[in-house]
């Protein structure tokens, strides 16, 4: 069994939902240990969208990365997800940020994720849950990575979403 790093994220549909149904579908195959507060964040890349939903969500599994990788996938199939324009609007993504310390580099699987470093709508979540975890590749911690940002005005937790998932607790089911 490995600790993974899930990051999910919704900006489209019922985004509340989306993210708590992701939730569900991923906790069938794995054991869900802890995950984040939600937080509202600006979008990246492609900016004429709606804003999202994200949380970083950890999970213990004994699944292999390629096999937890197409859970993801089936994940958001199942949620609606639909190819489209790159970084634009989505009813769910799902990332593998971390797999233990694994590093893999592979055509459509590369962990850990190569974005996270620039992402405050991963880095604040991943913060929260998991602050002193070393990047394997960067040998920094996330709480550092977060530092170094230069900003992360643009994220606003929102606790009152996802408390009843876990009985009243977001953090710890």
């Amino acid at each position: 069994m490995v600790e993974s790093l899930i990051a999910l994220g919704s900006n489209a549909g019922v985004r509340e939902d989306n993210l708590r149904r992701a939730l569900e579908l991923i906790g069938r195959k794995t054991t869900i240990l802890e995950v984040s507060s939600v937080y509202e964040t600006e979008p990246m890349y492609y900016l004429p969208q709606d804003w999202f939903l994200n949380c970083v969500a950890a999970v213990e599994t004994g699944l292999e990365p390629r096999d937890l990788l197409d859970l993801l996938q089936t994940t958001e199939r199942a949620l609606g997800r639909r190819p489209g324009v790159r970084y634009g609007p989505r009813v769910i993504d799902l990332d593998i940020l971390f797999y233990g310390d694994e590093i893999i580099s592979e055509k459509d699987l590369e962990i850990p994720h190569p974005r996270i470093s620039e992402r405050p709508f991963v880095l604040v979540p991943l913060n929260e849950i998991r602050p002193g975890l070393v990047h394997p590749v960067l040998r920094e911690r996330v709480s550092d990575l977060l530092k170094d940002l230069q900003s992360d005005e643009r994220v606003f937790k929102r606790p009152e979403l996802l408390a009843d998932l876990f009985g009243g607790s977001p953090q710890r089911p």
